[in-house]
C-alpha cells in the first residue's frame, strides 16, 4: 500500500515511524526536510501543506492509496476534501469536521447545543465593549482566546499571563484589532482550575477508541512559568491514566469525546480521524479545555511509541468508517518525552544553528529520537525557529522512563534549551497535591 503523510514534524515522523513497521510504501509532503521522515519515505515533496490542489496533484501521480495528514492547516485548507475529490482515502477529517479545532466559537456553541456535559461557559465577541462587560461579568477570571488557529501559543489565562480586567481587555482588543488567528473576534471563557490532561482516540464517524492519557507541558520554562509554547513535552503511564487521574476521571473524558462525535454527525460532518480533547481535571471532573482534530504534538509520540496495533490498519478503518472488529492494543509502559528547542524559543529563536545528534548514542541509551522542525543541509541539522527534535524514553516505570529520556538528551549538542522538569517525580507530586487541595483530600 502507498501511504501519503502530510507534515514535517515530530508528530508526523512518530506517524511514519509507526506505519513504516508494516510492509508499506510511504511518502511525504512537508515544509521542511525532515531528516527522519526523510529516510523512511520512498519520496518526498518539500512544499507548503496547505496548497491542497499542489498536496493532491502529487498524491495522484505517486498513485496515494492512503493519506494521512498530521498538522491541522491543511485540514481548515480542504486538503481531506480535496483527496476524498480524486478517490484517496484519507484518515483525517474533512474541513467541516476538522471545524471543532479551527473554530474554538463553533466548538463552544456545539457542545451548548447539544447539551454535552464538560463545557464551560463563555461568549464570542468583534466588539471590544462587550468583551469588555463579559470580562467585567466573570471578574476578570477568564481565559481568553483567538477563534481560529495560533499554533497552540494564542491563549491568555488570568493569572498566568495577565493580572487585571484592563489586561485582559487590551489582550482581547488586540485580538480584535490584528485578527490573531485569522479572525477580527475574540472568544472570552470562564477559567478552569485543575490539571490538564490530554485523551486522543480514533475514531470512524461513528465510535471512537480512545488511547492512554498524556500530560503535556506549555509552558516554556520549568515549574510552569514562562510562555506558552506549541508543547516543551509531554508524558505517560504504564496504566493509562496518570498520577493525579482516577479510573473515573478518566472514563468520563472518552464520554464526553463520543458525544462530540456523535454531535458533528448529526450537524452532517461525520468525523473520521484521530480527535483529542485537551481536558482540564476540575474538583468536578473533566471540562474541555479545547477539541483537536489530529494528534497532539508532543502527545502522539507517548502513544504511537506503545501502540502494538497495526497502524495502518487502524488507519485504514478509520478511512473506511469501521473499526469494528480491530483489537486496539497498547503495551504497558510508561513513556517521557521532552522536546530540544533553539536558544529563545518561545521569544526569540536562534534560527540557522547547527545541531549536533549522536542517533547511536541515543539509541544505545533505550531512547527514541524524533526529528521535528530541522533541516538537514549535506547531512548536517540546521535548527529553524520551532521545536528542533524530540526525545522518548519509554520503560515499566515513569521515573525509569524519565531517566532514560534525560540519558539519549546528553547526546544532543547545540545552541538549545530543554525542559528537564518533565516527568519527574518533584513535578508529579506537585500535580497530585494540587489535585488534592482542589478536591479537599
Amino acid at each position: 500500500m502507498k501511504i501519503l503523510v502530510v507534515g514535517g514534524g515530530a508528530r508526523e515522523h512518530a506517524i511514519v515511524h509507526a506505519l513504516s513497521k508494516d510492509d508499506v510504501e510511504i511518502y511525504s509532503v512537508m515544509k521542511n526536510l525532515n531528516p527522519g521522515i526523510k529516510r523512511l519515505a520512498s519520496d518526498y515533496l518539500l512544499h507548503d501543506e496547505t496548497d491542497v490542489e499542489k498536496v493532491a496533484e502529487y498524491a495522484r501521480n505517486k498513485g496515494i492509496e492512503l493519506a494521512i495528514i498530521g498538522p491541522e492547516a491543511p485540514e481548515e485548507a480542504g486538503l481531506t476534501d480535496e483527496l476524498l475529490k480524486h478517490e484517496i482515502k484519507v484518515a483525517s477529517p474533512t474541513r467541516a469536521a476538522a471545524e471543532i479545532e479551527t473554530n474554538k466559537e463553533f466548538m463552544r456553541l456545539l457542545m451548548e447545543k447539544h447539551n454535552i456535559k464538560g463545557s464551560v461557559k463563555s461568549r464570542a465577541f468583534s466588539d471590544i465593549e462587550l468583551a469588555r462587560e463579559y470580562i467585567e461579568m466573570l471578574d476578570g477570571e477568564v481565559a481568553i482566546k483567538p477563534i481560529g488557529l495560533t499554533g497552540g501559543k494564542g491563549v491568555k489565562v488570568a493569572g498566568d499571563h495577565f493580572n487585571s480586567i484592563e489586561e485582559a481587555v487590551e489582550y482581547a482588543r488586540e485580538i480584535i484589532e490584528k485578527g490573531i488567528g485569522g479572525k477580527h473576534r475574540v472568544l472570552i471563557e470562564e477559567k478552569i482550575v485543575g490539571e490538564e490532561f490530554t485523551l486522543q482516540a480514533f475514531c470512524d464517524g461513528k465510535s471512537i477508541y480512545p488511547m492512554p492519557a498524556v500530560q503535556d507541558h506549555k509552558r516554556l520554562l520549568p515549574d510552569d512559568k514562562g510562555p506558552n509554547t506549541g508543547g516543551m513535552g509531554s508524558y505517560s503511564c504504564s496504566d493509562g491514566l496518570l498520577p493525579f487521574l482516577t479510573a473515573d476521571d478518566y472514563e468520563a473524558a472518552p464520554t464526553i469525546l463520543q458525544r462530540v462525535i456523535d454531535a458533528l454527525r448529526m450537524e452532517g460532518r461525520e468525523y473520521r480521524g484521530v480527535i483529542y480533547g485537551q481536558f482540564m481535571l476540575t474538583a468536578e471532573g473533566p471540562k474541555i479545555v479545547e477539541i483537536n482534530a489530529r494528534f497532539g504534538d508532543p502527545e502522539a509520540m507517548n502513544v504511537l511509541t506503545t501502540l502494538k496495533t497495526s497502524f495502518v490498519e487502524i488507519c485504514s478503518g478509520m478511512a473506511d468508517g469501521d473499526l469494528n472488529g480491530i483489537s486496539i492494543d497498547f503495551e504497558n509502559k510508561s513513556t517521557v518525552c521532552k522536546y530540544v528547542v533553539p536558544s529563545g524559543y518561545g521569544i526569540k529563536p536562534a534560527a540557522g544553528e547547527k545541531i549536533e545528534v549522536d542517533e547511536r548514542a541515543i539509541k544505545d541509551a533505550g531512547a527514541v529520537l524524533f526529528y521535528a522542525s530541522v533541516n538537514e543541509v549535506n547531512g548536517e541539522i540546521y535548527t529553524t525557529t520551532s521545536r528542533s527534535l524530540a526525545i522518548v524514553g519509554i520503560a515499566n516505570e515513569l521515573q525509569e522512563a524519565e531517566r532514560i529520556c534525560e540519558e539519549g538528551l546528553k547526546h544532543v549538542k547545540g545552541n538549545v534549551f530543554i525542559r528537564h522538569d518533565i516527568g519527574t517525580k518533584e513535578l508529579i507530586d506537585k500535580r497530585i497535591k494540587h489535585m488534592e487541595e482542589l478536591r479537599g483530600i
